[in-house]
């Protein structure tokens, strides 16, 4: 069994930490906050300045493998989420019925929660395990490294005390500091490719009220404009945030930081819309979130592992920017493919370089191309120019044979080829089609002069 050191309690931190220590590895969980979430999830959420997880207060949709991992290697953890207000659901639930059972359709299923909700469950599991020691407020300073050829990660250090580890677990976030460590040490760097995305999401927050309808019934949870995207996402305890993204060169973007403004700007969209009209009591101000990148950092090359005792997990390895809502899905199954193989990963990372770069790597590449795509889009404000694309997303909330389809994608199971490209869903699309022939693509959202009149450049 293994010493790990794990760098940041963040979501990826915490459950590698649990499923290593779980597994009998003996951890330590280093976290330069001194404060971790508790059970006043509204004061945490709403009140608690977390600028190096700027993703903290946006809204989350947590996807399927979230939910297996949790199932499979912390069911504590899932009942405590669930416990704690958040809430399934099935992407059959859009149906008045459910269609017959196969195989796999279990598994289509969205966690409606705010991230803190995740966090507050795993920091309490974290406290109750006697395997994992956690050093809030306790910044790591460097690594410790053996030189040589390929150097060796033996621990890491924290003002003048070095920790000894068989392998340490970079789950710093996106702004890892490790690079840089690594250079420091005279380590060849990682391998870093970014693409930036061109994207601005501006959400704010709403709770419905407890003598009112908690939802407004079947109304789908997107809009869309040709410059704009607009979704709603229920969380947990009667919480929801309203969503809008735009391209970062919109010049009425800053005029959404209005909370009248982007509410009126909302209103404009149906997804939006109907939840406003439930009367919600506002929670935030508007929250903005734009510069982002989708980062691949790999600690291998062509000439194989940086370092041997070192690999990353979480938004240190692989962040993507939230549209697809990867993150915290890609995050969880990394960690638990390390507390699996860690003993090995320990001697030579190679595998667990391996693993990721086959099956997390068309993930990202997937979100790059449609980012890049939604970008483009959005700055030029293009119309639906793919008919059957458009086609197969409208016949989902009609079929259940394509919602499985579509599901099966969006909760990464099956990557668009496999999952679209059977002969069933073809058939079901063209038979869609055929009984709509007048069918044409269009938006949802308003027409620029509609938004122009209420946004402000």
């Amino acid at each position: 069994m293994a010493r790990v050191a794990v760098i940041g309690a963040g979501i990826s931190g915490m459950g590698a930490a649990l499923m290593l220590g779980r597994r009998g590895h003996t951890v330590t969980l280093f976290e330069q906050d001194a404060r971790a979430a508790g059970d006043d999830l509204d004061q945490d959420f709403f009140h608690w300045r977390r600028p190096r997880v700027p993703q903290a207060d946006q809204p989350h949709s947590l996807l399927a493998p979230v939910r297996t991992v949790l199932r499979a290697e912390m069911p504590d953890v899932y009942a405590d989420l669930l416990a704690r207000g958040a809430r399934e659901y099935h992407e059959f639930d859009w149906f008045r019925e459910h269609p017959p059972h196969r195989a796999g359709d279990e598994e289509l299923v969205t966690l409606r929660t705010r991230r803190i909700v995740l966090e507050a469950a795993l920091a309490a599991a974290v406290r109750r395990e006697p395997t994992v020691a956690s050093r809030a407020g306790c910044r790591v300073d460097a690594l410790a490294v053996q030189p040589g050829h390929r150097g060796r990660v033996t621990g890491v250090r924290v003002g003048e005390e070095t920790h000894r580890a068989d392998l340490v677990v970079d789950a710093s976030g996106r702004r890892s500091p490790v690079p840089r460590w690594l250079t420091a040490a005279g380590c060849r760097p990682p391998v870093a490719e970014s693409h930036r995305t061109g994207i601005a999401y501006l959400c704010r927050w709403y709770r419905l009220r407890p003598d009112g309808p908690q939802d407004p019934g079947r109304v789908k949870t997107g809009s869309a404009a040709p410059f704009a995207l607009a979704g709603v996402f229920p969380s947990d305890n009667g919480v929801f945030a309203a969503n809008l993204v735009l391209s970062t060169g919109d010049p009425t973007r800053g005029a959404l930081a209005d909370p009248a403004v982007f509410e009126a700007a909302g209103r404009l969209f149906p997804a939006i819309a109907a939840w406003l009209d439930l009367a919600p009591e506002p929670r935030s101000a508007v929250l903005a979130m734009a510069g982002l990148d989708n980062r691949w950092t790999a600690l291998a090359g062509d000439d194989g592992p940086v370092v041997t005792g070192l690999v990353s997990a979480g938004d240190s390895l692989i962040h993507t920017n939230p549209t697809l809502g990867q993150g915290t899905a890609l995050g969880l199954r990394a960690a638990q493919y390390l507390a699996a193989h860690a003993d090995g990963i320990a001697a030579d990372p190679t595998v667990y370089h391996d693993w990721t770069a086959r099956t997390l790597r068309p993930w990202f590449d997937g979100q790059v191309a449609a980012d890049r795509a939604n970008g483009l889009r959005l700055a030029a404000s293009s119309p639906i120019s793919d008919h059957r694309v458009a086609a197969r997303a409208a016949c989902a909330f009609d079929d259940p044979v394509v919602m499985r389809a579509r599901a099966q994608v969006r909760h990464l199971l099956l990557h668009p080829h496999e999952a679209y490209g059977t002969e069933e869903v073809e058939r079901h699309v063209n038979d869609w089609l055929a009984a709509r022939p007048e069918f044409t693509p269009r938006h949802d959202g308003p027409t620029r002069a509609q938004w122009d009149a209420v946004v402000p450049a």
